[in-house]
């Protein structure tokens, strides 16, 4: 509902679309796109069709979010067809990814960077090509410590907020 109204005040104000920087709330996406007359981009979307272009068809992929996300399965519905979609073992969803949301949520982004790395040796160990960060908090984990120039060149991470914003700008000025 809090969804909705939002967006039905961006559609009155005048918004020519509407993009939504969280990877859970996608979980709604069609009803709410159902509901108003302006277009949302559709940030799991965006991330696939970045994927596409930047990685070969039945890759693995691993996936990094909270556990909202994994059980709506909003990146599952759109990969599963292309990719394998590769998901932490529940143990370290539980002491490495969720921990890592909790401590850059509590500020402590140190904690959060030092917490996220079993995860991630997890999946690189898993032979994935790509790790989407679905999840806000993830790539502040992961990127905090590193200058600009060392996370264009974190080829293997997919950041859907980053994506979603080039999306955005393409569309604003096409």
């Amino acid at each position: 509902k809090s969804l909705l109204n939002g967006c039905r005040s961006l559609e009155k104000s005048g918004c020519k679309f509407i993009v939504i920087p969280c990877n859970t709330a996608h979980y709604w996406y069609e009803d709410l796109q159902k509901k108003i007359n302006i277009p949302i981009i559709n940030m799991p979307k965006e991330v696939f069709k970045f994927t596409k272009k930047n990685c070969k068809k039945n890759s693995k992929v691993g996936l990094l979010a909270t556990e909202g996300t994994l059980k709506t399965g909003v990146y599952d519905k759109i990969f599963n067809k292309d990719y394998n979609l590769i998901q932490p073992s529940q143990n370290l969803q539980k002491k490495s990814v969720n921990k890592a949301i909790k401590f850059v949520k509590m500020g402590n982004v140190k904690a959060a960077a030092k917490a996220i790395k079993p995860a991630i040796n997890e999946l690189i160990k898993m032979k994935c090509k790509k790790i989407i960060l679905g999840c806000t908090e993830l790539p502040i984990a992961i990127f905090a410590f590193k200058s600009f120039s060392n996370v264009k060149s974190s080829k293997i991470f997919l950041d859907p907020n980053l994506i979603l914003a080039n999306s955005a700008m393409s569309k604003h000025k096409g």
